[in-house]
Protein backbone atom coordinates (compact mmCIF):
# COMPACT_ATOMS: atom_id res chain seq x y z
CA UNK A 1 0.00 0.00 0.00
CA UNK A 2 3.15 2.00 0.89
CA UNK A 3 4.93 1.18 -2.44
CA UNK A 4 8.54 3.02 -1.81
CA UNK A 5 7.32 6.38 -0.24
CA UNK A 6 9.56 5.99 2.45
CA UNK A 7 7.55 9.65 4.21
CA UNK A 8 4.19 6.99 3.96
CA UNK A 9 6.01 4.53 5.69
CA UNK A 10 7.33 6.95 9.11
CA UNK A 11 3.71 8.63 8.77
CA UNK A 12 1.56 4.63 8.64
CA UNK A 13 3.98 3.66 11.39
CA UNK A 14 3.12 6.89 13.87
CA UNK A 15 -0.69 5.86 12.89
CA UNK A 16 -0.11 2.50 14.05
CA UNK A 17 1.53 4.07 17.42
CA UNK A 18 -1.15 6.50 17.61
CA UNK A 19 -3.91 3.84 17.93
CA UNK A 20 -2.30 1.64 20.08
CA UNK A 21 -1.42 4.78 22.10
CA UNK A 22 -5.68 5.03 22.11
CA UNK A 23 -6.01 1.34 22.99
CA UNK A 24 -3.89 1.46 25.41
CA UNK A 25 -5.12 4.82 27.36
CA UNK A 26 -8.72 3.18 27.63
CA UNK A 27 -6.84 -0.25 28.53
CA UNK A 28 -5.35 1.47 31.76
CA UNK A 29 -8.11 3.41 32.55
CA UNK A 30 -10.09 -0.10 33.10
CA UNK A 31 -7.40 -1.42 34.79
CA UNK A 32 -7.07 2.02 37.18
CA UNK A 33 -11.07 1.95 37.80
CA UNK A 34 -11.69 0.41 41.46
CA UNK A 35 -15.34 0.16 41.03
CA UNK A 36 -16.11 -2.04 38.49
CA UNK A 37 -17.56 -4.63 41.25
CA UNK A 38 -20.64 -1.93 41.66
CA UNK A 39 -21.26 -1.56 37.66
CA UNK A 40 -20.89 -5.60 37.44
CA UNK A 41 -22.06 -6.93 40.64
CA UNK A 42 -22.09 -10.48 39.46
CA UNK A 43 -18.57 -10.57 39.43
CA UNK A 44 -18.26 -10.85 43.31
CA UNK A 45 -19.19 -13.77 45.50
CA UNK A 46 -17.56 -15.07 48.26
CA UNK A 47 -15.07 -16.38 47.10
CA UNK A 48 -14.02 -13.48 44.84
CA UNK A 49 -13.25 -10.03 46.73
CA UNK A 50 -13.86 -6.59 45.26
CA UNK A 51 -10.10 -6.78 43.65
CA UNK A 52 -10.83 -10.19 42.05
CA UNK A 53 -14.12 -8.42 40.95
CA UNK A 54 -12.47 -6.09 39.53
CA UNK A 55 -10.03 -7.61 37.66
CA UNK A 56 -12.72 -10.30 36.57
CA UNK A 57 -14.76 -7.62 35.19
CA UNK A 58 -11.73 -6.11 33.13
CA UNK A 59 -11.72 -9.68 31.80
CA UNK A 60 -15.13 -9.47 30.60
CA UNK A 61 -14.69 -6.30 28.95
CA UNK A 62 -11.40 -7.47 27.07
CA UNK A 63 -12.65 -10.47 25.30
CA UNK A 64 -16.11 -8.71 24.54
CA UNK A 65 -13.43 -5.92 22.97
CA UNK A 66 -11.66 -8.39 21.21
CA UNK A 67 -14.33 -10.72 20.31
CA UNK A 68 -15.59 -7.03 18.53
CA UNK A 69 -12.13 -6.56 16.48
CA UNK A 70 -12.04 -9.98 15.74
CA UNK A 71 -15.37 -9.52 13.51
CA UNK A 72 -14.19 -6.18 12.25
CA UNK A 73 -10.81 -7.33 11.20
CA UNK A 74 -12.55 -10.82 9.48
CA UNK A 75 -15.04 -8.75 7.54
CA UNK A 76 -13.47 -5.75 6.62
CA UNK A 77 -10.03 -6.93 5.38
CA UNK A 78 -10.60 -8.28 1.62
CA UNK A 79 -7.95 -10.47 1.44
CA UNK A 80 -7.41 -13.23 -1.55
CA UNK A 81 -5.90 -16.56 -0.06
CA UNK A 82 -2.39 -17.83 -1.29
CA UNK A 83 -4.43 -21.25 -2.11
CA UNK A 84 -6.74 -19.64 -4.19
CA UNK A 85 -4.54 -18.52 -7.05
CA UNK A 86 -4.64 -19.94 -10.35
CA UNK A 87 -1.21 -21.41 -9.99
CA UNK A 88 -1.92 -23.56 -7.18
CA UNK A 89 -5.56 -24.26 -8.49
CA UNK A 90 -4.25 -26.55 -10.80
CA UNK A 91 -1.86 -28.55 -8.55
CA UNK A 92 -4.09 -32.08 -7.81
CA UNK A 93 -4.99 -33.12 -4.20
CA UNK A 94 -2.22 -35.57 -4.15
CA UNK A 95 0.61 -33.20 -4.85
CA UNK A 96 -0.60 -30.73 -2.02
CA UNK A 97 0.82 -32.02 0.70
CA UNK A 98 4.59 -32.22 -1.15
CA UNK A 99 3.64 -28.52 -2.23
CA UNK A 100 3.37 -26.98 1.42
CA UNK A 101 6.34 -29.13 2.52
CA UNK A 102 8.35 -27.34 -0.36
CA UNK A 103 6.50 -23.93 0.41
CA UNK A 104 7.77 -24.14 4.50
CA UNK A 105 10.62 -25.19 3.73
CA UNK A 106 11.47 -22.39 0.93
CA UNK A 107 9.89 -19.75 3.19
CA UNK A 108 12.44 -20.94 6.08
CA UNK A 109 15.66 -21.15 4.44
CA UNK A 110 14.60 -17.82 2.90
CA UNK A 111 14.64 -16.38 6.42
CA UNK A 112 17.99 -17.48 7.48
CA UNK A 113 19.35 -17.09 4.31
CA UNK A 114 18.36 -13.25 4.20
CA UNK A 115 21.09 -12.67 6.95
CA UNK A 116 24.11 -13.51 4.07
CA UNK A 117 22.87 -10.10 1.93
CA UNK A 118 22.25 -7.70 4.99
CA UNK A 119 24.98 -4.86 5.18
CA UNK A 120 26.13 -2.98 7.58
CA UNK A 121 23.52 -0.62 8.33
CA UNK A 122 21.17 -3.12 8.53
CA UNK A 123 23.05 -5.17 11.11
CA UNK A 124 23.32 -2.14 13.09
CA UNK A 125 19.44 -1.07 13.15
CA UNK A 126 19.10 -5.34 14.02
CA UNK A 127 21.58 -4.40 17.08
CA UNK A 128 20.13 -1.12 18.51
CA UNK A 129 16.71 -2.65 18.46
CA UNK A 130 17.81 -5.76 19.97
CA UNK A 131 19.45 -3.75 22.99
CA UNK A 132 16.37 -0.94 22.98
CA UNK A 133 14.17 -4.44 24.00
CA UNK A 134 16.74 -5.41 26.29
CA UNK A 135 15.97 -2.30 28.01
CA UNK A 136 12.05 -1.96 27.40
CA UNK A 137 11.09 -5.78 28.76
CA UNK A 138 12.07 -5.32 32.29
CA UNK A 139 9.74 -2.33 32.34
CA UNK A 140 6.99 -3.87 30.39
CA UNK A 141 7.21 -6.99 33.14
CA UNK A 142 7.59 -5.29 36.45
CA UNK A 143 5.92 -1.79 36.07
CA UNK A 144 2.82 -2.21 38.04
CA UNK A 145 5.06 -4.19 40.39
CA UNK A 146 7.45 -1.78 40.80
CA UNK A 147 5.18 0.74 41.94
CA UNK A 148 3.69 -1.38 44.58
CA UNK A 149 6.50 -3.24 45.62
CA UNK A 150 9.30 -0.29 45.79
CA UNK A 151 7.12 2.83 45.47
CA UNK A 152 4.69 1.86 48.26
CA UNK A 153 6.42 -0.84 49.86
CA UNK A 154 3.83 -3.36 49.73
CA UNK A 155 3.97 -7.49 49.50
CA UNK A 156 1.70 -9.23 46.99
CA UNK A 157 -1.10 -10.62 48.95
CA UNK A 158 -0.70 -8.47 52.14
CA UNK A 159 -2.74 -5.67 52.70
CA UNK A 160 -3.99 -3.06 50.49
CA UNK A 161 -1.17 -1.15 49.99
CA UNK A 162 0.44 -3.34 47.28
CA UNK A 163 -3.10 -3.31 45.72
CA UNK A 164 -3.17 0.53 45.88
CA UNK A 165 0.51 0.60 44.37
CA UNK A 166 -0.55 -1.68 41.24
CA UNK A 167 -3.68 0.80 40.92
CA UNK A 168 -1.46 3.72 40.46
CA UNK A 169 0.94 1.71 38.56
CA UNK A 170 -1.75 1.36 36.26
CA UNK A 171 -2.53 5.12 36.27
CA UNK A 172 0.93 6.25 35.30
CA UNK A 173 1.04 3.58 32.20
CA UNK A 174 -2.15 5.36 31.11
CA UNK A 175 -0.47 8.90 31.29
CA UNK A 176 2.12 6.90 29.36
CA UNK A 177 -0.21 5.99 26.68
CA UNK A 178 -1.81 9.70 26.10
CA UNK A 179 2.29 10.97 25.74
CA UNK A 180 2.26 7.67 23.33
CA UNK A 181 -0.26 9.14 21.54
CA UNK A 182 0.49 12.62 21.49
CA UNK A 183 4.51 12.00 20.77
CA UNK A 184 3.01 9.84 17.72
CA UNK A 185 1.40 12.68 15.75
CA UNK A 186 4.61 14.87 15.94
CA UNK A 187 7.00 11.89 14.69
CA UNK A 188 6.92 12.69 10.99
CA UNK A 189 8.35 16.24 12.26
CA UNK A 190 10.69 15.08 14.65
CA UNK A 191 12.38 12.33 12.00
CA UNK A 192 12.48 14.76 9.23
CA UNK A 193 13.90 17.93 11.20
CA UNK A 194 16.85 15.63 12.86
CA UNK A 195 16.83 11.96 11.27
CA UNK A 196 15.53 8.96 12.23
CA UNK A 197 18.37 7.31 13.61
CA UNK A 198 19.17 10.64 15.76
CA UNK A 199 15.68 10.77 16.69
CA UNK A 200 15.73 7.10 18.16
CA UNK A 201 19.39 7.29 19.88
CA UNK A 202 17.95 10.36 21.92
CA UNK A 203 14.85 8.82 22.62
CA UNK A 204 16.80 5.04 23.64
CA UNK A 205 19.13 8.06 26.04
CA UNK A 206 16.08 9.48 27.69
CA UNK A 207 14.59 5.83 28.39
CA UNK A 208 18.06 5.48 30.14
CA UNK A 209 17.62 8.09 31.89
CA UNK A 210 14.76 7.46 33.47
CA UNK A 211 15.60 3.96 34.58
CA UNK A 212 18.27 5.60 36.36
CA UNK A 213 15.42 7.87 38.03
CA UNK A 214 13.22 4.45 39.09
CA UNK A 215 16.74 3.59 40.40
CA UNK A 216 17.36 6.95 42.50
CA UNK A 217 14.14 6.62 43.57
CA UNK A 218 14.21 3.43 44.94
CA UNK A 219 17.04 3.99 46.84
CA UNK A 220 15.61 7.19 48.40
CA UNK A 221 11.74 5.31 49.21
CA UNK A 222 13.60 2.12 50.66
CA UNK A 223 15.39 4.68 53.26
CA UNK A 224 12.29 6.50 54.28
CA UNK A 225 10.16 5.53 57.53
CA UNK A 226 6.69 4.95 55.54
CA UNK A 227 8.03 1.54 53.99
CA UNK A 228 5.98 -1.07 55.92
CA UNK A 229 4.06 1.67 57.92
CA UNK A 230 2.33 4.03 55.60
CA UNK A 231 1.40 5.23 51.94
CA UNK A 232 4.27 7.15 50.30
CA UNK A 233 4.38 10.84 50.35
CA UNK A 234 2.56 13.00 47.31
CA UNK A 235 5.40 14.43 46.01
CA UNK A 236 6.89 10.24 45.91
CA UNK A 237 4.02 9.44 43.99
CA UNK A 238 3.82 12.42 41.58
CA UNK A 239 7.75 11.29 40.42
CA UNK A 240 7.24 7.67 39.76
CA UNK A 241 4.10 9.40 37.70
CA UNK A 242 6.63 12.13 35.94
CA UNK A 243 8.64 9.26 34.76
CA UNK A 244 6.16 6.37 33.38
CA UNK A 245 4.85 9.45 31.37
CA UNK A 246 7.90 10.02 30.17
CA UNK A 247 8.86 7.12 29.23
CA UNK A 248 6.10 7.41 26.61
CA UNK A 249 8.02 9.54 24.08
CA UNK A 250 10.75 6.56 23.44
CA UNK A 251 7.97 3.89 23.54
CA UNK A 252 6.12 5.56 20.61
CA UNK A 253 9.71 6.06 18.97
CA UNK A 254 10.48 2.20 19.75
CA UNK A 255 7.02 1.11 18.16
CA UNK A 256 7.77 2.86 14.64
CA UNK A 257 11.04 4.22 13.46
CA UNK A 258 12.70 1.05 13.66
CA UNK A 259 10.18 -0.60 11.43
CA UNK A 260 10.55 2.77 9.25
CA UNK A 261 14.37 2.34 9.13
CA UNK A 262 14.64 -1.26 8.22
CA UNK A 263 11.71 -0.73 5.55
CA UNK A 264 13.86 2.31 3.51
CA UNK A 265 16.81 0.15 4.09
CA UNK A 266 16.06 -3.43 2.85
CA UNK A 267 14.19 -2.28 -0.37
CA UNK A 268 17.29 -1.88 -2.12
CA UNK A 269 18.15 -5.59 -1.49
CA UNK A 270 14.50 -6.59 -3.03
CA UNK A 271 14.11 -9.45 -0.41
CA UNK A 272 10.65 -7.76 0.52
CA UNK A 273 9.28 -5.97 3.35
CA UNK A 274 7.55 -8.87 5.00
CA UNK A 275 10.29 -10.85 5.34
CA UNK A 276 12.64 -7.90 6.55
CA UNK A 277 9.95 -7.54 9.02
CA UNK A 278 10.15 -11.31 10.31
CA UNK A 279 13.72 -11.20 10.94
CA UNK A 280 13.17 -7.52 12.63
CA UNK A 281 10.61 -9.74 15.12
CA UNK A 282 13.68 -11.71 15.40
CA UNK A 283 15.82 -9.03 17.44
CA UNK A 284 12.39 -8.61 19.30
CA UNK A 285 11.48 -11.77 20.16
CA UNK A 286 14.97 -13.21 21.43
CA UNK A 287 15.88 -10.55 23.89
CA UNK A 288 12.13 -10.62 25.37
CA UNK A 289 12.98 -14.65 25.92
CA UNK A 290 16.53 -13.44 27.68
CA UNK A 291 14.90 -11.14 30.29
CA UNK A 292 12.16 -13.48 31.02
CA UNK A 293 13.99 -16.44 31.87
CA UNK A 294 16.67 -14.33 33.36
CA UNK A 295 15.51 -11.09 35.46
CA UNK A 296 14.13 -13.05 37.87
CA UNK A 297 17.43 -15.19 39.11
CA UNK A 298 19.09 -11.74 37.90
CA UNK A 299 17.35 -10.38 40.63
CA UNK A 300 17.16 -12.74 43.31
CA UNK A 301 21.18 -12.48 43.32
CA UNK A 302 21.31 -9.15 44.27
CA UNK A 303 18.74 -9.47 47.32
CA UNK A 304 15.15 -9.31 45.44
CA UNK A 305 13.32 -6.11 43.77
CA UNK A 306 13.14 -5.08 40.77
CA UNK A 307 16.54 -2.57 40.51
CA UNK A 308 18.72 -4.87 39.28
CA UNK A 309 16.77 -5.91 35.97
CA UNK A 310 16.47 -1.74 35.51
CA UNK A 311 19.84 -1.28 35.92
CA UNK A 312 20.83 -4.00 33.08
CA UNK A 313 17.89 -1.93 31.05
CA UNK A 314 19.17 1.13 31.65
CA UNK A 315 23.01 0.00 30.42
CA UNK A 316 21.48 -1.19 27.57
CA UNK A 317 19.38 1.75 26.61
CA UNK A 318 22.05 3.72 26.91
CA UNK A 319 24.14 1.74 24.97
CA UNK A 320 21.82 1.56 21.84
CA UNK A 321 21.32 4.78 22.36
CA UNK A 322 24.65 5.94 21.44
CA UNK A 323 24.82 3.07 18.64
CA UNK A 324 22.18 4.54 16.99
CA UNK A 325 23.19 8.09 17.50
CA UNK A 326 26.80 7.44 16.60
CA UNK A 327 26.61 4.03 13.30
CA UNK A 328 23.04 5.11 11.87
CA UNK A 329 23.40 6.98 8.50
CA UNK A 330 21.35 10.14 9.14
CA UNK A 331 17.93 10.20 6.92
CA UNK A 332 18.52 12.38 3.60
CA UNK A 333 14.73 13.67 4.46
CA UNK A 334 16.64 16.95 4.92
CA UNK A 335 18.42 17.49 2.37
CA UNK A 336 15.24 16.84 0.39
CA UNK A 337 13.32 19.55 2.21
CA UNK A 338 13.86 22.16 -0.12
CA UNK A 339 12.71 20.57 -3.13
CA UNK A 340 9.56 20.44 -1.00
CA UNK A 341 9.15 24.04 -1.10
CA UNK A 342 9.25 24.81 -4.58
Amino acid sequence: MLGKDHRRTRVANAYFSLFMAVGNVLGFATGSFSSWFKILPFTMTSACNADCANLKSAFFIDIIFIAITTCISISAANEVPLGSSTNRGTISNEDGPAQAGHAQEAFLWELFGTFGYFSGPIWIIFSVTALTWIGWFPFLLFDTDWMGREIYGGKPNEGQVYNTGVRMGALGLMLNSVILGITSVLMEKLCRKWGAGFVWGVSNILLAICFLSMLILSYVTNHMDYVGHGMPSNGIVIAALIIFSVLGVPLAITYSVPYALISTRIESLGLGQGLSMGVLNLAIVIPQVVVSLGSGPWDQLFGGGNSPAFAVAAIAAFTSGLIAILAIPRSSTIAQKPRALI
